[in-house]
């Protein structure tokens, strides 16, 4: 067997394919032959077979999940037109469930790996070079002479320490900087979240220490700058995550380390070294909440304590040192959409720097899947199974929480209204969810779902918004949006969204202020030591009618005088943007 080629359809170019590097580490010694060949699921399925196809492969093998199986099929179907003698192999967990489903919906497949896939492909290999007693490689799926799916017994869990490290491919050190790695310490999830496939697995397995250690060591000197722990609950063992916090702090190089946590069991010792320990941004954590509704929870198995949930949560945000990620699941059992808004609420006020709203899918092999029947759920045939609705949970109101979905992304994961988003929430709305329900109800309205948009855009379509509605104190709102439009900038806009409040000589006269009393605005305006030439081109100037300095400090809304807003940029693109303020006269209101 000379050629063995190894792929997946990723979903972004920027990610990376943990599964198939483990897969040629276990193989490569007897098979050298094997190669990795990766993909998005954007490129054209004509440039991924006919890349395939140069390759001359004997045997293919594709890593299948539910955000590329159709895709992946297209490709096999026209790779086996082509090339009809071609050995197709499938893995991953798409199709390691309901596995003769796949094999008869797939007649161009030859083989499909269900599991853990490291020793069962390798015997597959084996077998395949010599007896082709395919009975014998367990965790195999395949059809025999007469035609018939012929589906082995499950292979036993492999000692994790006897895979070789996936993390040492030479021909991936010039990309680390500019991809994500993922990494894996352990195996298995200690949970049973019925929603989930993790819960399929039981009990947890971990890597050497010292191997990890040394990977990521190899992975930080070798210029990755991103590494993704794809462990289920990476602080399970309170010592084993004390130990690689401590680890990665000491050794990190400006690294980004992003783990997948269960708050509600982190130990308060283990915040408090981080809150004295990490360096800000170079841990990020992801935490999936999806509900804060106990009936809920526990009809999926899910153990969740919102108290002890939100002390983390909490602790970690005031430290100022860990970005979070929350997570929400949409359409989970007996949640209907009032009980999701109390859901969305509850995390959204916990300040988390995202919130990620997705929408329950059906995953082959799980419990939710299962029980369908039970709460009467309607969802999609084909990959990627996500809900239609429920008894309580109908079409129309997933359809409306699409909408929040949608501008939620825009307005506050994307952090380009960070200032104007906190004002409207907590003094225009009843609630976050209100806010962005009633904006994804308009911005549908008018069709803006159909069309791109400019950053402008995303700040002239909110102040539509809040006009048409009739929203208070939109002169307030207006230079808040002032602000975050400058912040959004690395250098100088070259257009606004708005009509300047000062002309062309007043703005003459105020940087002329600037520049011989830059004492006035501030001490470190002052020494940034900016001449009148350079206050033309690296300054923008508005007017406002209350104390901007005096609301972020405070939140105190004092509209007794107007400030000018003073915003640097930097000529170095590296630096933030730095606003200043300068009061003027005082104002009648």
């Amino acid at each position: 067997m000379k050629t063995i080629v190894l792929s997946t359809l990723n979903a972004k170019y920027i990610h990376t394919s943990l599964a198939l590097r483990y897969l040629k580490a276990f193989s490569q010694h007897d098979f050298p032959g094997i190669q990795i060949a990766e993909y998005t699921i954007k490129d054209p399925a004509m440039n991924i077979v006919s890349d395939i196809y140069q390759r001359k492969p004997d045997v293919v093998g594709f890593s299948c999940y539910i955000w590329n199986i159709e895709e992946t099929i297209v490709v096999v179907s026209m790779l086996k037109k082509i090339m009809p003698e071609l050995v197709v192999v499938l893995g991953g967990p798409e199709v390691s469930y309901d596995t003769e489903y796949w094999m008869n919906r797939l007649p161009e497949v030859n083989f499909i790996v269900v599991g853990e896939g490291e020793e069962t492909l390798h015997h597959l290999l084996t077998e395949l070079e010599g007896d082709r007693a395919l009975y014998s490689v367990f965790g195999l799926a395949y059809r025999n002479k007469e035609e018939r799916v012929v589906i082995n017994p499950p292979r036993p869990k492999l000692a994790l320490d006897d895979i070789p490290t996936p993390h040492r491919f030479a021909e991936d050190v010039p990309s680390l900087a500019n991809r994500v790695v993922y990494f894996e310490t352990s195996r298995g999830c200690p949970f049973s979240c019925q929603f989930c496939l993790s819960s399929i697995e039981v009990g947890v397995r971990y890597f050497d220490m010292e191997r990890t250690k040394s990977d990521l060591l190899y992975l930080i000197r070798s210029g990755a700058k991103l590494i993704k722990f794809v462990d289920r609950t990476f602080n399970i063992k309170r010592d084993y995550a004390m130990e690689m916090f401590e680890f990665l702090i000491q050794n990190h190089s400006g690294c980004v380390f992003q783990f997948e946590i269960t708050a509600d069991i982190m130990r308060p010792e283990v915040l408090d070294y981080l809150a004295e320990n990490a360096p800000p941004g170079i841990f990020r954590f992801e935490i999936g909440v999806q509900s804060t509704n106990d009936l809920t929870n526990s009809l999926v198995k899910r153990r969740q304590n919102f108290a002890k949930l939100t002390r983390t949560v909490t602790k970690v945000k005031e430290s100022g040192k860990i970005d979070q990620h929350l997570d929400l699941i949409a359409g989970l059992p007996e949640e209907d959409y009032n009980s999701f808004r109390k859901t969305f609420n509850d995390v959204f006020a916990l300040g988390p720097e995202e919130l990620q709203l997705g929408f329950l899918k059906m995953l082959r092999g799980t419990g939710m899947r299962h029980d369908a029947e039970k709460y009467g759920y309607l969802y999609m045939d084909h990959a990627p199974y996500e809900i239609l609705g429920n008894k309580i949970l109908p079409f129309s109101d997933l359809v409306r929480i699409k909408r929040v979905e949608d501008v939620l992304e825009k307005y506050w994961n994307a952090h380009r209204m960070d200032h104007t988003v906190r004002y409207l929430i907590e003094r225009e709305f009843t609630s976050a969810f209100d806010f962005f329900q009633e904006f994804g109800d308009y911005w549908e309205e008018r069709g803006w779902q159909k069309i791109g948009h400019q950053l402008e855009d995303l700040f002239t379509r909110l102040h539509a918004f809040l006009k048409h509605r009739g929203t208070a104190k939109l002169d307030v709102i207006e230079g808040l949006m002032k602000l975050d439009y400058f912040l959004n900038h690395k250098y100088k806009p070259r257009k606004i969204w708005w009509d300047f409040t000062l002309d062309k000589p007043r703005q003459s006269d105020y940087l002329r202020l600037l520049a011989e009393q830059p004492e006035s605005v501030s001490g470190s305006f002052a020494a940034l030591g900016i001449g009148e030439k350079e206050l033309h081109k690296h300054v923008m100037i508005e007017k406002l009618p209350f104390r901007l300095d005096r609301y972020l400090q405070s939140g105190e809304l004092d509209r007794t005088s107007e400030q000018l807003l003073i915003v640097y940029f930097p000529p170095d693109a590296s630096a933030k943007p730095q606003p200043f303020t300068l009061e003027l006269e005082p104002t009648s209101a």
